[in-house]
């Protein structure tokens, strides 16, 4: 049984069909890209997947079961988690706290209760920051656990998002353009560190990213939007050189 299986996934907003009749399955393990042009639905398929939208029909199954219209804050309980296109940390708090924020979803102590003395909650704060700082070492930001996440590069924010998401401890971590805004070493190490997280850490990812380099590197397995529609899936190798993947991006007659 597939981990996530998209059925005709479709989503339309009056008379503009945003994602139309778009089929695929992740298997638990995938490094699982999904490319193409501005405005080709990746970001809308997305908002499916996680509960922003509701399909307008078809069916979207997580381990089987249909999810299509659940709460975001149910999707995530499930074990989906993902980052955004736009960085949505916590600025005035430490890297740290952005990551232990992440990791409430998965512990019986509330946020408030965890900032009391009671001696159960001191006890599951400790642990929270002991596994929040694990991750930050998954991403290679140890040395600034205590530093406010405003203060960050572009790209350590991005790491840093991240960090948080795998907090939720998610079967499913969905990456938004991670590698946006970062220069070619930075990217190299996301790169890195994304297969770390899925060989180290037992994830399956969905990633959406422009940079064709990263994508051909990184995922084993890609599909191809364009215009909200499916027009090409497989290896890399088979996307890289598909006359209609050639012509959505550079705009050439097939």
């Amino acid at each position: 049984m597939s981990l996530l299986t998209l059925k005709d996934a479709t989503i339309r907003f009056g008379g503009l069909v945003a994602v139309n009749k778009v089929n695929f399955e992740i298997e638990t393990g995938d490094l699982f890209g999904l490319i193409g042009p501005n405005g080709a639905g990746k970001t809308t398929c997305f908002n499916l997947i996680t509960g922003v939208y509701t399909p307008t029909s078809g069916h979207i199954l997580f381990n089987g079961r249909p999810i299509g219209g659940t709460p975001p804050n149910k999707i995530a309980k499930l074990g989906i988690c993902r980052t955004f296109q736009n960085i949505r940390l916590f600025g005035a708090l430490s890297c740290l706290e952005n990551v232990m924020v992440g990791a409430y979803l998965r512990h019986r102590t509330g946020l408030w209760t965890a900032l009391s003395d009671i001696p159960p909650a001191i006890k599951e704060t400790r642990a929270l920051k002991e596994e929040a700082m694990r991750l930050l070492e998954v991403v290679n930001l140890e040395d600034v656990a205590n530093a406010r996440s405003a203060d960050l590069s572009y790209g350590s924010q991005r790491r840093l998002e991240i960090a948080r998401a795998m907090a939720t401890q998610p079967k499913l971590l969905l990456l938004d353009e991670p590698a946006a805004g970062m220069n070619p070493q930075e990217k190299a190490e996301l790169m890195e560190t994304v297969r770390r997280i899925r060989d180290d850490h037992q994830k399956t990812v969905l990633l959406i990213e422009h940079d064709m380099r990263f994508v051909m590197g990184l995922c084993e397995k890609i599909v191809v939007l364009d215009h909200g529609e499916e027009i090409a899936s497989g290896p890399p190798d088979a996307i890289r050189n598909d006359p209609k993947v050639i012509a959505a991006y550079l705009g050439e007659a097939v």
